[in-house]
């Protein structure tokens, strides 16, 4: 297959370096992703500048704008002939519950989805409040993530999904052989963020709050799973409606 790889860690990161490798022994990969980091920026879009490319190496290219600008580029022009799959990650942190609604990886898959393209997200579960630069990045399992991406890429066409869907996948920062299996979860649910730090209030510098730990862990979760060894898949959809909840907004513009 012809598979537009992406992140929203940037190109040269060790998660995308290491998928891409893996990925390479079966498939026709390109990298095509930020020039930098890009974490949390959902599905932004540039739209009031333009974007520059840079060829890096053969079917390496980095964009100065977001994942969602990067899949949507390469998509719609940039190459001269169409891709099978986008895939993006790994990401460096895992991306389950409240966190996909922010993930920049998860992103660029719905980017993919909306254009027509098959996607999934992969994610190594690795403390999202450790510096991406604080350890070396072969510490953590990417080697893992990269090898569990690979088996559910290269059976793909066994899986019979809705147009629309995605799959957000997270794999636990373990050792490829103590992996417990692989689970289909919906996703879990945490607890409010702490309260904003103070930097320099005088300046009027903060940090935004760190992520509250996990509300809905339980079984049947991407939490749990993760939790448990077990890596995560969770089929995704865009449609936010929230069907059972129509009558009683009918209900109410009647009394209006």
């Amino acid at each position: 297959m012809k598979i537009l790889l992406s992140n929203d860690d940037g190109f040269d990161s060790f998660g995308i370096t290491t998928l891409a490798k893996e990925l390479r022994k079966k498939h026709q990969v390109t990298i095509f992703a930020p020039h930098k980091n890009k974490s949390a920026s959902s599905s932004s879009l540039t739209l009031t500048t333009s974007i520059k490319s840079f060829k890096v190496a053969e079917n390496i290219f980095k964009i100065e704008g977001t994942p969602s600008d990067c899949v949507h580029i390469g998509l719609r022009g940039f190459f001269d002939f169409e891709f099978d799959m986008v895939v993006t990650g790994t990401n460096f942190g895992a991306n389950m519950g409240d966190d996909v609604i922010y993930s920049g990886t998860v992103a660029g898959a719905i980017e993919a989805r909306f254009l027509g393209i098959p996607a999934i997200a992969f994610s190594l579960a690795v403390d999202i409040m450790t510096p991406h630069n604080s350890h070396k990045a072969e510490e953590h399992n990417f080697i893992t993530a990269a090898k569990i991406a690979a088996k559910i890429i290269d059976n793909i066409d066994k899986i019979k999904i809705a147009k629309g869907t995605i799959l957000n996948v997270n794999v636990p920062n373990i050792e490829y052989e103590k992996i417990q299996g692989m689970q289909t979860t919906r996703l879990g649910k945490r607890h409010m963020s702490s309260k904003i730090r103070v930097c320099d209030k005088n300046d009027n510098h903060y940090f935004l709050g760190e992520n509250g730990l996990e509300d809905d862990n339980s079984l049947g979760t991407d939490f749990y799973a993760i939790n448990n060894n077990f890596v995560s898949i969770t089929p995704l959809h865009i449609d936010l409606t929230k069907y059972s909840e129509m009558d009683a907004t009918s209900q109410f513009l009647k009394n209006l």
